[in-house]
């Protein structure tokens, strides 16, 4: 931006006024960005841990630029690239997507900050000469931002793919795409390509973690302390996005699952993991992922929900949840006052969930929530008056309103 001419002080100090009011509504500009670029791009919305990149690349990106027209600076600073921008070029290059879709979701980022932008102008500056040098240099300004980091996280994905992925991790990410795509390819050359027997059985896993900082090790080490726990051989991983692994564990048989719950007491507590149904062979090495991914996809919104999530237990889950509006009316009208997001409702449906699961036994509900026995007789007695009948009656509905709630909080759940 170097070699602009004088603006004005008021013209500075306006443009700033302006972006400290899109800074207010940065939440919707976000949610529009994504819209905007995932409509044109639906390779970006392959799965959660996908559309996670690009939510928080472009948050990073919006907040950045926002606060260097907030600074009000005559002369603005050196461009940094947010790292979550850079980690959004780097899963792009691992999931060998076109580097044009970068360019282009950009573009359509871009332009849904500028309307918002100049809407926020129109609202706050008079009409006249003011406004057009407001939004002059804001346009300016704000190209000059894009067009800077295009060029960068481009160069960041053309480096990750040319230096990083050469070579083995470069030959696994094809091999494991043409298994998921379910293309004409022979299980014991595929194996080789991987190191991996794919004639076994395969328990597929999503892991990952909110916060995407330094966390690729440790989703390695958890998918390795889970395999030994299912006396696996060592998992075939591949890292999908900044806070992302899939892995595979390989078994001579079925294996028993409960074994992990145990086991994730053991990994890192940021890590979650999302666990598919056991299958054989090379389909079902892609039907075990495929279960997988959808209990990510359900989960990974929700940071308060469980740490391990095994397909068979959320089949039923998923299903209901497959249309969230719909799943939403579901539990508000299951539910009633129990639906609403407050920590005393959320309070009341753990213990009618876990009381109903228990077969109505108290002492039994009691001991799972480390509490006592009365505690739980009179929340199940006031959960009983909001809904107006008992909680065993209609039992099915409401068990499974109250899994929706457990497994994907604030997305079924009624506001204040």
């Amino acid at each position: 931006m170097a070699g602009e001419a004088a603006i004005p002080l008021e013209v500075l100090d306006r443009v700033g006024d302006v972006a400290e009011l899109v800074l207010a509504e940065l939440d919707d500009v976000v949610e529009e960005m994504n819209a905007a670029e995932l409509g044109q791009a639906p390779e970006l919305a392959a799965d959660a841990a996908m559309l996670a990149d690009v939510s928080a690349s472009n948050r990073a990106n919006a907040a950045r630029l926002l606060a260097m027209l907030i600074r009000r600076e005559a002369e603005p600073a050196t461009i940094d690239i947010p790292p979550e921008a850079l980690d959004l070029a780097r899963t792009v290059a691992r999931r060998g997507i076109d580097f044009d879709v970068i360019f282009h979701a950009y573009r359509h980022g871009q332009n849904v900050a500028w309307q918002r932008y100049m809407s926020c102008a129109g609202r706050s500056v008079s009409s006249g000469p003011l406004l057009s040098l407001v939004l002059e240099t804001a346009s300016r300004r704000i190209s000059s931002y894009v067009d800077h980091v295009i060029g960068r996280v481009i160069a960041a994905a053309q480096h990750e793919r040319e230096e990083v992925l050469g070579g083995a991790l470069a030959r696994r990410a094809e091999t494991v795409r043409l298994i998921l795509d379910d293309a004409p390819i022979d299980a014991g050359r595929a194996g080789q390509r991987l190191g991996y027997d794919l004639n076994r059985w395969h328990t597929a896993l999503v892991l990952w973690t909110q916060d995407s900082a330094d966390v690729q090790g440790a989703l390695e080490s958890a998918a390795t302390v889970l395999a030994r726990t299912l006396t696996a051989h060592r998992p075939l991983t591949l890292s999908v996005g900044s806070g992302t692994l899939w892995a595979w564990l390989g078994t001579a048989t079925a294996p028993v699952l409960e074994a992990l719950r145990a086991a994730i007491d053991t990994v890192p507590p940021e890590v979650r993991v999302a666990v598919g149904p056991p299958r054989e062979g090379i389909s079902g090495f892609r039907r075990s992922h495929e279960a997988a991914v959808v209990i990510h996809n359900l989960l990974a919104g929700y940071p308060g929900g469980t740490r391990i999530a095994l397909y068979q237990d959320l089949e039923i889950t998923v299903l209901a949840a497959h249309d969230l509006d719909r799943a939403a009316e579901f539990v508000a009208a299951t539910l009633g006052p129990l639906a609403m997001d407050t920590p005393t409702a959320a309070r009341l449906r753990e213990t009618v969930r876990v009381f109903l699961d228990e077969a109505e036994n108290g002492p039994a509900a009691a001991a799972r929530l480390h509490t006592h026995r009365n505690t739980v007789l009179q929340r199940v007695a006031r959960a009983t008056e909001l809904l107006g009948r008992a909680p065993g009656q209609s039992r099915l509905a409401t068990e499974l309103a109250l899994e929706l709630a457990h497994q994907i909080g604030p997305r079924v759940l009624s506001r204040p």
